[in-house]
């Protein structure tokens, strides 16, 4: 059986990606069971690992979370990183830019979010709305004053954009900082199922918004969105993963093994004491011990 899909869901780079090759559904030969079981043991294994980064404090990991409403991001961001060390690990989901974060450029307050060195950092949403929200809504473009009409968000700003977003994932891998990149590819067929869950449970009717019926109406187009962003973005210093999400099991386990993987490459070291620090050391036991 099927039981590592780290490379399962990598768009590799240069790779002609066409988003319709990649199932929605797909969950090996797994129970929803064995899933959990595999989970469980893996969150195990990932908050060593957050240990261990913490304790070397070199480098920084980055996941950035993408998907349609309803996919499952907040539900995959608990079941996986729910057991490890609220201290070194930090998320930031961004909502609409703010009239303050919009007389900034685009990845300004994304900066800001960045993980420290030694931490974990999730992206809730991320500097891809920017070249897909705002690829669909053209229009919100406007709101960073720089542009007065529709008419100037061309294939030449387009290009501009992806260019800006590599050089900002080009600096960062640069700088100590590993990029993990996450699509969860959920169905229309099961984003209308978990809506219409969403409405007829009271306690999940908080979740639902009007609003999401308008991006619904422009799901395919999304798609396309989704499509051109990951193939031009999927670099090997931080690459896109696109997890079947349709049964949100089965996406936490590949996530978190996408993960654990990741921080396994990183070559995490717990710091070593010198000479002069050791004999530090046996001398505070031994006045500990004389007390």
């Amino acid at each position: 059986m099927d039981t590592n899909f780290t490379d399962n869901f990598l768009v590799k780079e240069n790779q002609k990606f066409n988003i319709k090759d990649f199932n929605t559904d797909y969950k090996s030969k797994l129970t929803k069971e064995e899933g959990q079981k595999m989970l469980d043991a893996e969150k195990k294994k990932l908050y060593e690992l957050q240990e261990k980064l913490y304790a070397d404090g070199s480098q920084s990991l980055l996941v950035v979370i993408q998907a349609m409403d309803a996919a499952g991001k907040d539900s995959l961001i608990e079941h996986v990183f729910g057991g490890v060390n609220p201290q070194g690990c930090e998320v930031t989901s961004f909502k609409t830019p703010t009239s303050k974060e919009y007389n900034h450029d685009f990845i300004w307050r994304h900066y800001l979010a960045l993980p420290e060195k030694g931490k974990i950092g999730i992206f809730n949403r991320s500097h891809y709305e920017s070249v897909l929200v705002c690829k669909v809504h053209p229009e919100y473009n406007l709101s960073e004053k720089v542009w007065k009409s529709t008419d100037e968000i061309d294939e030449k700003f387009w290009e501009n954009r992806y260019e800006s977003i590599k050089d900002f994932e080009k600096h960062l891998a640069r700088n100590g900082t590993k990029i993990v990149k996450i699509f969860l590819h959920v169905s229309k067929e099961e984003q209308k199922k978990r809506f219409l869950d969403r409405i007829a449970e009271q306690e999940k009717n908080w979740k639902f918004s009007i609003g999401d019926l308008k991006e619904r109406a422009v799901f395919d187009q999304y798609m396309k969105a989704y499509e051109e962003a990951i193939s031009e973005t999927s670099k090997e210093h931080a690459p896109w993963f696109v997890i079947p999400a349709d049964q949100k099991w089965f996406a936490r386990v590949a996530a978190i093994q996408i993960i654990i993987e990741t921080l396994e490459k990183m070559n995490l070291q717990y710091p070593t004491l010198s000479e002069e620090e050791r004999a530090g050391l046996d001398d505070a036991k031994k006045q500990l011990e004389a007390e």
